[in-house]
Parts: structure tokens; sequence; C-alpha cells
């Protein structure tokens, strides 16, 4: 039987939430490799909140994705037929793809993979961007030191997970902030945080100056919301603010680049009053402005985790039909760990 190449597009651009009906499965041919190309067969594929971003049509710090075209994203892929003397079938790839089964490459951008790693995954998530991101995020924006207060919100997800179990290597006292109690249970009973509260909790805001009674010195943002609300108050005078995302705006039309739509108080005079005040600072990056930095992080993530003082959350979801429903999920909070999806053949 000739192999078809299923593929994931992008059939048309969410207005809020994303739904199915925003994503169509085709099946394609399979692509023949000219001079100088290899075909990659997918083996694990990433999803970020990130490309929630990317599928409206506004300008950001990457592009949209285009309409009737493959999303794309981190992928581990193998090499199955190579037509290019750097890349020899069987070597197994990191590089970004598009969400089908088969791509073409001329072999820019890939990174070959250790043959014998464990967990080729690792790549996508505490060993690729989530945790790069992670490392200079609170290392070289937070700053923490030692007896600090931490907050991390989104803390059970691929890039809090790590800020957190780092921020206790440093020897900081480590908050996390979580959806449901399960969540936070594993936040502290497996990462080993301090504590950790329940965003969804009505009582959450005095949950978290419970746990707080020193105030934060570093809170590290992936979330904004109730979540920031609840934070603003109980910085410290020269506390460090990371903002690595806001998951919790992604939907948002303002967001989105569809207009400021959506209704709510004018929090900009107190945000600006308070940073103004306590002397905070407040930081954006992108990670992959600072690829200098990429061999730093992978000599103490990578020995952190081969020593067992960072642990690795992943989620994975077998199936490439299985993406749009998994990413979806990802924007509900329904993932623990870092969200990949495995292909069947991985």
């Amino acid at each position: 039987m000739t192999p078809t190449n299923r593929t994931i597009v992008l059939a048309s651009r969410p207005h809020g939430a994303p739904t199915p009906d925003n994503f169509r499965m085709e099946e394609r041919p399979v692509p023949i490799p000219g001079a100088g190309e290899l075909l990659l067969q997918l083996c694990y594929l990433s999803l970020d909140p990130y490309m929630r971003g990317r599928m409206n049509d506004a300008p950001s710090y990457t592009p949209p994705f285009e309409l009737d075209a493959p999303l794309t994203g981190g992928a581990v892929s193998r090499v199955i037929e190579s037509r290019n003397e750097g890349f020899a079938v069987g070597d197994l790839v990191l590089g970004h793809l598009g969400w089908q089964e088969y791509a073409l490459s001329d072999g820019a951008g890939l990174t070959k993979l250790d043959a014998g790693m464990e967990h080729p995954s690792y790549a996508l998530g505490a060993l690729g961007m989530p945790g790069f991101t992670a490392w200079h995020g609170l290392l070289k924006v937070g700053v923490p030191r030692a007896a600090d207060t931490v907050v991390v919100a989104g803390a059970s997800g691929a890039v809090g997970s790590i800020v957190g179990q780092i921020a206790s290597i440093k020897g900081a006292r480590v908050v996390g902030v979580a959806g449901g109690p399960d969540k936070c249970r594993r936040v502290v009973g497996e990462l080993g945080f301090d504590a950790c509260v329940d965003h969804r909790d009505p009582g959450f805001a005095a949950a978290l100056l419970a746990a707080c009674p020193d105030g934060i010195d570093v809170y590290f943002e992936n979330v904004g919301g109730a979540v920031f609300d609840a934070v603003l108050p109980l910085l410290n005078v020269g506390a460090r603010v990371p903002v690595c995302g806001l998951i919790a705006h992604y939907n948002d039309a303002s967001y989105s680049g569809g207009g400021a739509t959506d209704k709510g108080p004018d929090r900009l005079p107190l945000v600006m009053t308070t940073i103004l005040k306590r002397r905070i600072c407040v930081e954006g990056f992108i990670i992959s402005d600072h690829q200098a930095e990429h061999g730093d992080f992978l000599r103490d993530l990578g020995g952190w985790i081969a020593a067992g003082r960072v642990r690795v959350l992943e989620d994975v979801v077998d199936g490439l039909e299985n993406a749009p429903e998994a990413f979806i999920g990802l924007l509900e909070g329904r993932n623990n760990g870092k969200l990949v999806i495995r292909a069947t053949h991985a």
C-alpha cells in the first residue's frame, strides 16, 4: 500500500476559543525528496500555548499560520530517505515542521539528536524551548535569591513545572498556582514546591496571601487574569516579574487583534502605580532572542535532570489525529506538564 501523508491544516481562524471546526485533516501524497533534501517521518509533535496567537491574522513576534496550510510546531522526526550528505537514514532530528506525518527538509534548521537519547520527546520540553524559557526567565530576569518567595503561575505546565524546581535549587521558597486540587497536590508532592494554591478556588486571593506571608519577591507570569490580580498587591519592593505568557487572555478579542471589545475595569493606573511605588521590574522576553545562552541552559538543566534534581512532567497523547482536541485542552488547562503528540510509529 502507498502511504499517505496525514496533515492537519488551519481550516478557519477562531473567534474566541478554538473549536474542532477550525482544523481539518487532509490526506496528501507523501512527498518525494529532491537533490539535497530529506524525507522525515514524524515521531513527536510539540503543542504549545503560543500557537493560539499564530491562529490569528494579526502581527506578533512570529507570523500567523496560513489558512488551508499545515500548522507548524517543534517536532522530533526520523530521517527515512536522504539525498543530503549531512544526514543519514535513521538519524533522529529536531526541527520546526508541520502538523503532518511526513515532511521534506533541505536540512536547514535541523539539529541531530543523540541516537541513544532515552527520551527524545524531552527535546521538545524540558531540554527544548519550554525548559530554555523557564531557565532564562527565572535566572536571567527573575534572579531569585536564597530565601526569596517565588510564585509560579501555571505551575504544573511545561514551563512552570521547571521554573519552580530551579527556584528550589537556588534556595527560594516556591509557591505554585495551578488549576484544581489534583494539580496542586502533584506540584507539591512530585515537584517539591513548598505550597500550591488553586486559582479555581473562590477563596484564591486569601489562600495566596496565606501562602505568602512575607510577600512575593519573584512572580513568574504565565497566566494573567485573576491570578495577576491576586499577586499584584503582594509584590514586595524590588520584586521581579518575568512575563512569559498570558494564557488567560489568548482567546480575548483584544489580545487576538480583534479590537478591545472585552469589557472590564481599567487596571492600568493601579498596575503602574504599584510598579512605581514598589520599584518593581516587569520584563517580557522571547526565548529566541537568547540563543547565545543555549549551551549554558543545556549544561545546567541537563545536569539537574540527570542528577534527579529536576523531574520532568510529560503529557503524551497518541496519534496526530488527536492534536486539535489536545491543543484545545491545553488552552483549557487540561494538561499536566509538557504536552506532546506521539505519532503511532514513534
